[in-house]
């Protein structure tokens, strides 16, 4: 589209006035001038990008604001939610409105001012920086230009920084989170977020008119029902309340980062973060936490799992839509399998095969609720009021009538209180037809009953045969560990492999979070919604019984803040499995080697990790019951959980070391390239000071923000510990410091943690620190610290990240790397 510069002066300054940056050309639309299909419009720097765009596998049309560079579309405003158009359509300016018109010229969308702009006037659409779509007047006596409309006064689904929710006093109109009606489908969906200004919170709603989840006051700094807005080193949230108006907006500290809060189409808001590494929006926190407690989620008579969040239908009730079940769209919700309503005046008698009971919670807000003596009086004034749905009766006498339909059931975890609610079936005629057949269903029921019963005990004594020679053949194939070598009994809850894998959708990939040496990572949902990670360990990973057995008991006996948890575990077969307590930021390999994740981590943060990993090891080696030896420390196996805490994890690799000892020796060398220390890798000697080793190379890498493998001074091919010693001995050890702490970081501090990195990895273990002299040395205030020696560093030929076997190796030219490592 051909673009014109005039008047660029007026627009620079209208640009500064409003707060955005802003260039004259490909981000501005004059009048005369039009969008059409295939054309758009660029903001100044790039991020952004208007025209128009098909949702999906749809061939409608919309015209929206996207992000420009996010590999997966975007889109973050819609301006024809309800009416798309064909490619024929185009954007234009008429009379001081942005304007959308279909082919035959007939108006689509506009901006609707309502204020009349003269004909002469000059008015121009800008695409800014920040995604705002501001529409302006440069024409106006006074010499600021005049702001007519703009995108963020109207969001749709979604708002960006800078952007607002909120509530025009003056006007009384408020800005409304619509979401989608599905991912393919940009029309206004169920769900909206808006402010509630009488109680300063964010309130969502479904359907406009039922309210499910509320924020709860503005604290000053938070929503206090929100923990996820308490991570305040990436988000500035605030809210403000004058005589004009109240509203919600936020901003980024480093505004590089590409974010957006949505209202979704699952009926959750969310705050993202785009990751490049995962290439994928990553979320950052989401409300309500539960799927489950989303209004409405499985539609009317579904009732709602919350282990897996999936749904099914109620009893003699089957899915609305199959087409939308399979789609995980539930919102249609269920029917009566015969699809015939209820014709209550039809019915004279009062029959048990007139209600189906379910064992769920109770559905949402209760139409009537009376007191009676007994269940049957209950029944009874449900059965006379045609009105009536479904009743529940509790022993203290409360009866409760639902008319309607049923909303919001959810299937009990075991630990809750069983709820039993009753609800009408199906028409007089399926009544008459269960009264004639009642004799034929006790005959076929009895005769079933006995054929079921036989092959059930038949299979039963076949299967436990074929067990005991199947566990007789194989040590591994045993249904759980009570007692390991020795007679020792486990610490730690056994988990049915058919608990997991309901927890874990079997195991799908949507649920998983990583994949490690020695198998995959498995977020599942449990009873009562909580989430735990569950490894799943290869049978090709290297590690066998003796390794898990070694993990289980040694996490069970562990008891610290910087240590991940061991919640419970199964052997079944050749399955062996581990569920720890789940870290939702995932480890810090994830965020310190990502060009735009690590920019989430300031120097304090990466300080106080650094302190929480040394504090974790000290634990191990010198406070613990027993005296461990890691040996498989990295930063891959460094867990953060919700508030950044790192918890040290993966031990099928660690070993104890009995009485005063503090070092072994082994035949089996495993461990992971760039960690290992020299006398390890090479003679098999691994002691507390191979765990030192790792942890400096550790902090290296944490304030580098590169990996230890890499290839630094191209010309002598030098790894990480070799690129800091010569920064150390030139007396530029600053330099060794990533680009995005260098405005937050403490030099004081970050020369004291290179100066204990570099003790840590001393080629000879005598002259590496003990791990609790380590934590004195850091957290001392002008002490004084030795000078290192020369590191175990590797000048290499060729680069390699990829495992390879042990092998024998002088100390500066380690190459070994693991074996079965994680």
């Amino acid at each position: 589209m051909e673009m014109k510069n005039n008047h660029s002066f007026l627009v620079l300054f209208l640009c500064f006035s409003l707060g955005t940056n802003l260039s004259i050309g490909e981000d501005t639309i004059s009048m005369n001038e039009s969008v059409s299909s295939g054309q758009t419009i660029i903001s100044s720097s790039g991020t952004f990008e208007l025209g128009f765009f098909t949702p999906g596998n749809s061939f409608k049309y919309y015209l929206g604001i996207w992000y420009k560079n996010i590999s997966s579309q975007t889109v973050v405003w819609v301006a024809n939610r309800e009416t798309p158009v064909s490619d024929a359509a185009h954007l234009t300016i008429i009379q001081g409105n942005l304007v959308l018109l279909d082919k035959f010229q007939s108006l689509v969308w506009s901006t609707n001012i309502s204020r009349s702009v003269p004909p002469k006037n000059l008015v121009i659409a800008v695409l800014c920086d920040d995604g705002n779509l501001i529409l302006s007047d440069l024409s106006s006596n006074s010499s600021i230009p005049l702001l007519l409309w703009q995108s963020f006064d109207y969001p749709t689904h979604a708002f960006l920084p800078g952007g607002k929710v909120g509530y025009d006093k003056r006007t009384q109109r408020k800005q409304v989170l619509i979401s989608w009606k599905d991912l393919n489908d940009p029309s206004p969906g169920l769900f909206s977020m808006e402010l509630d200004p009488r109680r300063a919170q964010l309130v969502i709603k479904w359907n406009r008119t039922t309210q499910y989840w509320a924020s709860s006051s503005w604290n000053g700094r938070t929503f206090s029902s929100v923990p996820g807005m308490r991570l305040n080193y990436i988000f500035n949230y605030s809210y403000i309340d004058n005589e004009n108006e109240s509203y919600f907006t936020y901003s980024l500290y480093n505004s590089e980062i590409p974010s957006k809060f949505i209202m979704d189409v699952s009926g959750q808001i969310k705050q993202l973060l785009w990751s490049t590494s995962l290439d994928d929006w990553y979320p950052f926190w989401a409300q309500p936490t539960e799927q489950c407690d989303v209004y409405a989620n499985c539609g009317a008579f579904g009732v709602c799992n919350n282990v897996n969040s999936s749904c099914n239908c109620l009893s003699g009730f089957k899915a609305r839509s199959d087409a939308e079940w399979n789609s995980n769209n539930y919102s249609s919700g269920c029917v009566r399998v015969r699809d015939q309503e209820v014709q209550c005046n039809g019915i004279t008698e009062d029959k048990d095969s007139f209600w189906m009971n379910s064992i769920v919670s109770l559905p949402a807000s209760q139409d009537t609720n009376i007191t009676v003596a007994e269940a049957s009086q209950c029944r009874s004034a449900c059965f006379n009021n045609c009105s009536c749905t479904a009743y529940t009766y509790d022993v203290s006498g409360a009866c409760s009538f639902w008319t309607g339909d049923l909303f919001n059931l959810q299937q009990l975890s075991k630990t809750e209180t069983e709820k039993t609610i009753f609800v009408k079936s199906g028409s007089p005629e399926d009544q008459t037809k269960a009264k004639k057949s009642m004799k034929l269903v006790v005959l076929l029921s009895s005769t079933t009953a006995f054929i079921v019963l036989f092959i059930g005990s038949f299979s039963y004594i076949y299967y436990r045969r074929r067990r005991r020679r199947m566990t007789k053949g194989t040590g591994t194939q045993i249904s759980h560990l009570d007692k390991i070598g020795g007679g020792e009994i486990i610490d730690v809850p056994y988990f049915c492999l058919e608990t997991i894998l309901v927890a874990t959708d079997n195991f799908s990939n949507a649920n998983k979070l990583g994949q490690g040496g020695f198998g995959p990572v498995y977020k599942g949902i449990f009873p009562g919604g909580k989430e735990i990670a569950v490894k799943r360990l290869s049978s090709h990973s290297g590690q066998g019984i003796d390794e898990f057995k070694n993990e289980v008991t040694l996490i069970a006996k562990l008891q610290h803040r910087n240590l991940v948890r061991l919640l419970g575990y199964c052997i079944n077969g050749k399955e062996q499995i581990l569920l720890y307590e789940y870290m939702p930021n995932k480890s810090l390999d994830t965020f310190i080697f990502d060009g735009e994740l690590c920019k989430l981590l300031d120097w304090k943060k990466r300080y106080d990790i650094i302190l929480g990993i040394g504090r974790g090891l000290a634990y191990l080696h010198h406070d613990s019951r027993l005296r461990i030896i890691h040996r498989d420390l990295k930063t891959s196996n460094i867990l953060l959980d919700e508030d950044m805490n790192p918890k040290i994890a993966d031990f099928g690799l660690a070993r104890i070391v009995e009485g005063r000892r503090t070092e072994a020796k082994t035949e089996k060398i495993v461990g992971t390239y760039g960690y290992m220390s020299p006398e390890y890798a090479s003679d098999g000697l691994f002691s507390l000071k191979s765990d030192v080793f790792s942890f400096g190379v550790v902090i290296l890498e944490m304030i580098s923000g590169r990996k230890n493998t890499g290839f630094y001074q191209s010309e002598e091919a030098l790894n990480l510990l070799g690129y800091a010693w010569r920064m150390w001995i030139e007396e530029r050890a600053m330099q060794l410091t990533e680009k995005s702490l260098l405005e937050s970081c403490n030099r004081s501090e970050v020369m004291k943690c290179i100066n204990v990195a570099l003790l840590c990895v001393q080629e000879d273990s005598n002259d590496r620190p003990k791990m609790s002299d380590v934590i004195v040395m850091l957290v001392g205030e002008g002490t004084s610290l030795q000078r290192p020696n020369r590191p175990a560093f590797v000048i290499r030929t060729h680069a390699s990240s990829r495992p390879s076997s042990p092998s024998k190796v002088s100390n500066n030219q380690v190459t070994i790397t693991e074996e079965g490592g994680r």
